[in-house]
């Protein structure tokens, strides 16, 4: 059986889009494994700010998928409130930047 995920796309040639950097709610709750209403839940809060079509549908950054993974693992593995690992997730994310600053300035030396 062929698995499209698994085709190398630069083998095709040039003219081919770019993948998108944006899933739709369906495939980032399919991702995520997140239900419906939380999605919902961190979109009120501002943790999440999805962008809407012309057609009303909300698409999310793939950046995304992997912060909310995190942030599952954090509320589920260590019981943390969900406004409590958004902000954990925020800071170790400042971090991870500034860290990379560190290094770039670092190399400049």
């Amino acid at each position: 059986m062929h698995d499209e995920r698994n085709v190398d796309l630069s083998a095709c040639g040039p003219g081919l889009p770019e993948p998108s950097e944006l899933v739709s709610w369906a495939a980032f709750v399919e991702q995520t494994q997140v239900h419906p209403s939380r999605l919902g839940e961190l979109i009120d809060l501002g943790w999440l700010e999805p962008r809407r079509t012309s057609q009303e549908l909300y698409l999310f950054r793939v950046r995304d998928v992997y912060r909310t993974r995190k942030l599952e693992r954090l509320c589920l593995d260590l019981g943390v409130s969900t406004v409590g690992g958004t902000i954990i997730v925020d800071l170790l994310e400042r971090i991870e930047v500034l860290e990379s600053k560190i290094r770039e300035l670092e190399s400049l030396r």
